[in-house]
């Protein structure tokens, strides 16, 4: 071996060691109790303020409310509980329901962790769950906002990683909360060309309909009344202890919407922040 040689060897070894990087040390946990997945490094990042509103503001969606709190409490304390899809209309709460019973779980001193996975990241799971595994002091909520796949999208095979857990079963103190505006999480219009156009249509689109099969837990969001909306922007006016004319907050409230063609607890949200701007409030 020439001298010219060892260098040449050392940058292949180095190229080696950064396509195949050591498994990523877990953090303490003790810095935040929300996380954010990044791949390549594998690292989980911080988040010391989540953005979220609190549980009580959450009107009109009491069922799915009730029932994903109970689960998470039960999860946090070290019971049974599902894996959780919260499908439907845009705007109405899912993500921040997640967000808020997770700090509802936390406020009740339970050592629940939110760790937040993008859906182009979902390749990386197997990773993030062997590192998940490793901190047995936490239970974590997986949660994977605005799922939906494509036809030619191989992602939701990574999924079943985290809902089947395969022959290795997935860890005990980890389960997953995702939100989706489509029940089967992929669009009526593919399922139904496929079914259409496949030599077997019962088996053409099985495998990725049946992806929302594995959750054990189906919360419904639905378009929300008028009534439902105004209550909402009543919540929020109570919760920053603003007391506008009635009559003028509801025609105000309502053309607000009217303005924008639909009615969802985001819409409420977007009219009480300019409410409030316009006003001189501080939220």
């Amino acid at each position: 071996m020439t001298d010219l040689d060892t260098p040449v060897l050392t940058r292949i070894a180095e190229a080696l060691e950064r396509m195949a990087p050591p498994p990523a040390p877990a953090p303490s946990f003790s810095e935040a109790s929300a996380y954010i997945w990044q791949p390549d490094p594998d690292r989980l990042e911080p988040v010391t303020a989540v953005s979220r509103v609190d549980l009580v503001q959450l009107i009109g969606i009491d069922r799915s409310r009730d029932t994903l709190l109970q689960n998470t409490l039960q999860f946090a304390r070290g019971l049974p509980a599902n894996n959780a899809l919260l499908w439907g209309a845009r705007g109405m709460g899912k993500s921040s329901l997640v967000k808020a019973v997770h700090a509802e779980a936390v406020k009740q001193g339970l050592p629940l962790v939110l760790v937040e996975i993008a859906r182009e990241d979902l390749s990386s799971v197997g990773r993030l769950l062997a590192l998940l595994g490793r901190a047995t002091d936490r239970r974590f909520v997986l949660f994977s906002d605005d799922l939906s796949f494509s036809h030619d999208d191989s992602q939701y095979k990574s999924l079943k990683a985290v809902l089947d857990g395969g022959i290795a079963g997935r860890p005990e103190n980890v389960i997953l909360y995702a939100t989706s505006n489509r029940r089967h999480l992929m669009p009526r219009d593919m399922i139904e060309n496929e079914r259409s156009t496949a030599i077997n249509p019962g088996e053409a689109v099985e495998e990725k309909v049946s992806l929302s099969d594995r959750f054990g837990l189906w919360l419904g969001f639905h378009p929300c009344s008028q009534d439902e909306y105004l209550a909402m922007i009543d919540g929020y006016c109570a919760a920053y202890d603003m007391h506008p004319d009635e009559e003028k907050l509801r025609a105000e409230a309502i053309e607000w919407q009217a303005t924008r063609g639909s009615r969802s607890g985001r819409v409420a949200w977007q009219f009480f922040t300019d409410l409030a701007g316009r006003s001189g409030v501080r939220i």
